[in-house]
């Protein structure tokens, strides 16, 4: 790829909490994507897509982070962040140090809280720690049902097994 090109951002969506940033960069099939997770900024460059272009992209944070306490997950469709902040407190105006707004950096309304919501108002206190130790493959995966268990009525027997009545 000749240098006089400029690099592809990939799509992303972030959110936060008080203690932490949620980052998804959202770039399928990219199976050795080169991070670097730095106390101001995050380097990310990755080949994936549907067209299996080069992406690239250098984050400069609105605030300092703590990237030894940081973690992140490649899985199949996306980049997973959880990047720890590195003073605990009020929300961050924005994501990046500089106000220019970036067609490819979206807000994530899943993950997205309010700073004056409480964790019970999400519907139950899920810790970070404990999606921390999700995103690496560890806990939660021996508690999920399996399609038997979803398809089984309350009685134990298979609602497939039922007769059906005949069509008219």
């Amino acid at each position: 790829m000749p240098e006089t090109e400029q690099m592809l951002a990939p799509p992303m969506q972030w959110a936060q909490r008080k203690s932490a940033v949620f980052l998804t960069i959202c770039l399928e099939d990219c199976k050795e994507p080169l991070i670097k997770l730095e106390p101001t900024k995050l380097f990310f460059k990755g080949k994936g897509g549907t067209d299996k272009k080069e992406y690239e992209v250098t984050l400069n944070f609105f605030k300092e982070v703590n990237a030894t306490d940081s973690k992140y997950v490649v899985r199949d469709r996306v980049i997973e962040f959880i990047i720890k902040k590195k003073e605990e407190g009020p929300f961050w105006k924005r994501l990046l140090k500089d106000e220019k707004k970036y067609h490819w950096l979206k807000v994530d309304f899943n993950k997205w809280k309010d700073e004056d919501e409480s964790d019970d108002e999400l519907g139950g206190n899920q810790d970070l720690e404990e999606m921390m130790r999700q995103m690496g493959g560890l806990g939660g995966a021996g508690d999920k049902p399996s399609l038997e268990d979803l398809d089984t009525g309350i009685d134990g027997e298979d609602s497939d097994d039922e007769e059906l009545p005949d069509l008219e």
